[in-house]
Parts: structure tokens; sequence; C-alpha cells
């Protein structure tokens, strides 16, 4: 494998310790002294969308790496992959903070991430957010919202991939049209009419031609699936091609969720919505039988961080997880539920039933 991972530092002018990215700054900080770095990133060129097919052969190996000295944790609970700093000790997992964490060797360097979608809001707005969040959540203990638990919010990168595809696509399928008839039926001995729903089926057929842009595939572990749906979608128009300095100072998952898993679930995910966009164009009031074909070409791919301002707690015997997104402060979360208001919200609604069924009687 070609060398490219060489040992990128960022000195502080005042005191030599060492610049990481600061979000409320957005600028490389020392975490020592306080002092601005006058390092300014250059992203290394244009943004690149590989080529699907091309990739699934083979990633060279000069994409690979992180451009920066780096190391791997695993944490043996929940199986995340932390990159670290090589000075920063995990006795934690950052992600479900277990202890049990071990070295991470593998066989060859993942893929080297296109892009860096930086944090632009800083810890103290995360806080601030989850705070608040806390302070909406009616169903849970008095107790949480009370301490809030927001010491432990910790900033981490998960791995992403999106992909493009300019896709063409025919379908057929058979559109139902209602009509009504008027049917004559006897009740209690006495002839009655009603209205009787019918449906006329017509085949009916169309194309649809569209371009999916940065679908978005989330290759994290560390972070459960419906928290990161809750966070979503990143502004992917605002990466920034990778440099080492976005990422220093800061927790980097590794994608765990290969190319070719990702790549398959984002084949399904467009099929999805290429079915919705044929049942679009469906002017009738219902359907059935909807066939499509699709031929995907111009499939790219690029590989990308985001940023996610992240709090694992404990609560009782159970473990939960709070995120929010570290751009556009949407946030989502677990949390514990109070019994005693469930329970009350029972009896609250067994009394609202019991009144309503006392006035109909009447």
């Amino acid at each position: 494998m070609s060398e490219i991972t060489a040992e990128q530092k960022f000195a502080c002018p005042a005191c030599g310790g060492e610049s990481v990215w600061n979000a409320a700054r957005q600028k490389m900080v020392c975490p020592f002294c306080g002092t601005e770095s006058p390092v300014t990133l250059t992203p290394g060129g244009p943004l690149i969308e590989h080529d699907l097919v091309t990739a699934l052969r083979g990633i060279s190996d000069d994409q690979r790496g992180w451009k920066t000295e780096r190391r791997q944790v695993r944490c043996q609970s929940c199986n995340a992959i932390s990159v670290l700093d090589p000075a920063r000790q995990a006795q934690n997992c950052q992600f479900c903070g277990s202890a049990q964490v071990v070295p991470y060797d593998e066989t060859k360097p993942a893929f080297r991430p296109e892009a860096v979608l930086p944090f632009k809001l800083a810890e103290t707005d995360a806080r601030d957010r989850i705070r608040a969040w806390y302070g909406k959540l009616w169903f849970a203990p008095r107790a949480l919202k009370r301490r809030a638990l927001t010491d432990t919010v910790k900033g981490v990168y998960l791995p992403y991939w999106t992909f493009d595809a300019h896709v063409e696509a025919d379908w057929s399928a058979e559109a139902g049209y209602y009509y009504y008839t008027t049917e004559t039926y006897v009740e209690n001995g006495q002839t009655r009419t009603r209205d009787v729903r019918n449906i006329r089926w017509e085949p009916a057929a169309g194309h649809v031609s569209t371009f999916f842009d940065d679908d978005l595939v989330c290759a994290s572990v560390g972070v459960h699936p419906n928290l990161v749906r809750g966070i979503e979608p990143f502004p992917t128009h605002d990466v920034k091609p990778y440099d080492a300095g976005f990422v220093s100072g800061w927790i980097v998952e590794r994608y765990q969720i290969d190319l070719i898993g990702a790549a398959q679930r984002a084949r399904a995910a467009m099929d999805a919505k290429l079915q919705m966009l044929c049942v679009q164009q469906i002017r009738a009031d219902t359907f059935r039988n909807l066939v499509f074909r699709a031929d995907y070409s111009k499939q790219t791919f690029k590989h990308i961080l985001a940023p996610v301002w992240l709090l694992t707690y404990s609560y009782g015997a159970k473990h939960f997880q709070c995120a929010m997104n570290g751009v556009t402060g949407a946030v989502a979360g677990e949390y514990p539920k109070s019994p005693w208001k469930i329970a009350l919200l029972v009896i609250v609604l067994l009394i609202v039933v019991v009144i309503a069924m006392s006035l109909s009687g009447r």
C-alpha cells in the first residue's frame, strides 16, 4: 500500500499544543490556551463523485487511510469502532458508555472520507437544545428532567455514504375509477335502496425520468438507527472536501456497513421512491398490479462524515441515547417513562370513557 498516513499536526503558535477544530469559532483553536491558529484548512480540490460500478470492483489503496496518524478501538458491547487521536485515551465507549473497549487492528485501512460536514453548533448549544428537549418530555420521570444529564454530551462524526443516480423507468399498471350504482335490498320487511361503489379497471402506462442526488445511507452502528433517522437529513450541499484538520480533536466512527451493503440499501430506497413517482402519474382513484422497469445510469457515490452531538446515559438498569444534528440542531432521543404518569393517563382516559358512556346512555 502506498504511504498516505503522514502524521499531520496543527501546532498552537502560542504554547505548542495541538490545535483542534472549534465548532463555535469555526476555526482551529488550541484547547489548552485558547489561541486561534493561523492555519487555514485547504481541502484538497473539488469534491469527487466516484463511479459506483468501478468502485465495487475494487477501491485503490491511495483512497484509503486518514491522512494523519490515528488509532482505533472497538467496543465489545455495541461493536462501534472509534477512530481517535493517538494521544487520546479511550476508557469508555463514546456511543454506549461501556468500559469494554479494546484496540482494533484492521487488515486494510478504511476507505478515506471524501468530504466532511463540519460541526456548526457548539457544545453549549447542544446542551441547551437537549435540555429544552428534556423539558418537553411529559412521560419522563421528574428526576430525569431535573438532572438533564447534559454534562456527558460528546461530539462525534458519523460515517455516511451518499449515492447519486440517473434513472429512466417505464411503468404499467391497472388504473381503477370509481362509479356508483343503485342497489335495492330488503331490511326489516321494507324495501330500501343504497349506492354501491364499483371500480372500472383500465390499463395505464407511463415513463419516469429522475435524478437521485446525495441519497444518504448511514454506516454507523454506534448510534441507534431510529435516532439517526430522527435527526436526518444533513445538509450535504455544505460538505467540505476532506481535510484532517476538520476531525482533529474529535471522535470519528469508522463505517461498518461497507460500500456493497450501502449500495444495496441505497438501491432499495431509490426503488421505493421510484415506485411512489410512478404512483403519482396514475391519474385514477386507485390502482393495482404496478410494475416498473428501471434503467440506472451515472451511478456515483462518496463517503462523508456527519457531525452529531451524542448523549449516552443510564437510568436505573437501562441505557439510553440522545442525539442532536451538529448542523441543524434536530434532536431525537430515548428516555425512561414514569409508570406513575402512565397510570395517571390511563385513569384519566377511563374517566373520560365512563363519562361519555353515561351521557350517551341518557
